[in-house]
């Protein structure tokens, strides 16, 4: 099976490399409902497909579409901006957006403990003061600092202004005249749509994932 892409904006096979297009998280999957919840390679989409666990959406420059059985896929034309794979009947498009047969629930996931949720949690907000920072501000704070046992968790760190962190340093807060003005916590699981990213930018994902604020 040889990979190939045509030229196109969705998505853009160049940048991705055509030997490894198959194994690239490039197909966007739907439950039954079609609700973004998954993303998966063109390797595994076609498996999908043939197995009839999920169907291909067709969409169109216009965004009208339609899920497209394997048998019919195949034959589906290629335009001028699918990335396709080359088989020995020809070229066959690959899907941007794959929806499950059967499968319609929407998994739940807590976002991963980092700096970007940390703020996200805290509402960009220094958990001090309550001031709302500007881009560059604010960094984690360890509220029991690590210096003296404190891990990196959510019940541990807050978002805070550096220069108020920095006059905190290896102090509880309230050893440094400090408040908290909540207490942390893990933030609510919440539906993995929410989660999904584009970075490859393919349009047609766009109709699918959450607008961004």
């Amino acid at each position: 099976m040889t990979v190939r892409a045509a030229k196109g904006a969705a998505p853009e096979p160049k940048s991705l490399g055509h030997h490894a297009l198959l194994d690239q998280p490039v197909v966007l999957v739907l439950n039954r409902n079609w609700q973004a919840i998954n993303v998966r390679t063109p390797a595994e989409a076609f498996c999908q497909m043939s197995a009839g666990n999920a169907t291909g959406l067709d969409i169109a420059p216009d965004e009208a579409m339609r899920p497209v059985r394997w048998s019919e896929w195949l034959d589906l034309p290629v335009r001028e901006w699918d990335a396709w794979v080359g088989t020995t009947r020809g070229h066959v498009r690959v899907p941007t957006v794959l929806v499950l047969a059967r499968f319609d629930r929407v998994p739940r996931r807590r976002p991963k403990l980092s700096a970007r949720s940390i703020r996200e949690r805290d509402g960009n907000r220094c958990q001090y003061t309550g001031r709302s920072l500007a881009p560059g501000e604010g960094s984690i704070d360890h509220v029991l600092p690590r210096s003296r046992g404190g891990g990196t968790s959510w019940e541990n760190c807050v978002w805070s202004a550096k220069n108020v962190n920095g006059r905190k340093g290896d102090r509880l807060p309230h050893e440094a005249g400090l408040t908290l003005l909540t207490v942390p916590k893990p933030p609510p699981e919440l539906p993995v749509t929410f989660s999904l990213r584009n970075p490859h930018n393919i349009r047609d994902w766009e109709l699918f994932l959450p607008k961004k604020g």
